[in-house]
């Protein structure tokens, strides 16, 4: 689906209402109360939206965890976090996890993430089979900052050059596993600066998506990337122009939070970022993940 296809008028479908956000990505869902079970044809009508859209905001839900982890579950196997980078919510739900910059005795913090910028990102590439997706949801949120955006990685590649396409044909990068996505060193790492030597798994430049055959860009994170095969004056050089194409505003939408919002992205052909905020308000946000297959 080129960007031409994709709605931008809201249309109806399977009994839910679908807004588009921007001509390229995201759209919003009305119609919709996920703390209750929903139907085979909602579910139907939530997946063709989130393949046609990659993201999906949902506005104005209130949520236990339980119905959070139950909510995921309609897309895939909802898997527990990387514990080296977050604390789960509590022992009974290892599914979920808090972004926040807050403890769990609600003191402000400035580890992991914290109020930090998130940096252009795909969640948990660091691992041989990521996630297929992410549900972030809302519970506290600053006055302003801490906007999530996403953006089309199948366009990104779409608008590649043919001789972009030829370089990278069949190549492959590391994800960096050492670092998280504001570049803060995770516990159990060295600080190992040399790209050639980072750690994590190798996946294809280029993914194909299980669900609707489509191939996107699979970039991860830049910082300490590497294309194995190239020197690393090559792999940088590769690499700088892949990230400057595929990081254009032209393929983005960035979603403004409110409390009760639940936005969905597909890891699989979209990547994510957050905007700073002032660590002096309190960010509080739940989050699962879906188990994914191997990226091919």
């Amino acid at each position: 689906m080129q960007a031409a296809e994709i709605p931008t008028e809201p249309y109806a479908l399977g009994g839910i209402t679908v807004v588009p956000c921007s001509p390229v990505i995201g759209a919003e869902i009305q119609g919709i109360d996920i703390s209750k079970d929903l139907s085979a044809e909602t579910v139907r009508a939530l997946t063709k939206a989130w393949h046609t859209h990659l993201a999906l905001i949902i506005r104005d839900q209130d949520i236990t965890p339980d119905q959070h982890i139950d909510f995921s579950a309609y897309f895939g196997l909802p898997q527990s976090p990387n514990r080296t980078s977050f604390t789960p919510l509590t022992e009974k739900y290892p599914q979920i996890i808090e972004v926040m910059n807050v403890d769990m005795d609600k003191k402000r913090i400035d580890h992991s993430l914290g109020s930090a910028e998130a940096f252009w990102h795909t969640d948990m590439s660091y691992k041989p089979i990521p996630p297929l997706g992410s549900a972030l949801y809302s519970r506290e949120i600053p006055p302003s900052g801490g906007n999530t955006c996403v953006s089309n990685m199948y366009l990104a590649y779409d608008d590649l050059s043919p001789e972009l396409l030829a370089e990278i044909d069949g190549k492959t990068a590391v994800h960096d596993e050492s670092r998280n996505s504001a570049g803060r060193l995770r516990p159990g790492f060295d600080d190992e600066q040399d790209p050639r030597k980072t750690p994590g798994p190798h996946h294809p430049l280029v993914r194909t998506h299980p669900n609707t055959g489509r191939k996107a860009l699979f970039l991860g994170r830049r910082p300490f990337s590497y294309v194995p095969g190239l020197s690393v004056e090559d792999s940088e050089d590769l690499l700088d122009r892949l990230w400057a194409h595929a990081t254009q505003e032209k393929y983005a939408w960035c979603h403004q939070w409110q409390v009760g919002d639940l936005l969905l992205w597909d890891n699989r052909c979209a990547m994510h970022r957050r905007d700073p905020f002032d660590m002096s308000h309190r960010r509080v946000m739940h989050r699962t993940q879906i188990a994914g297959s191997r990226p091919y």
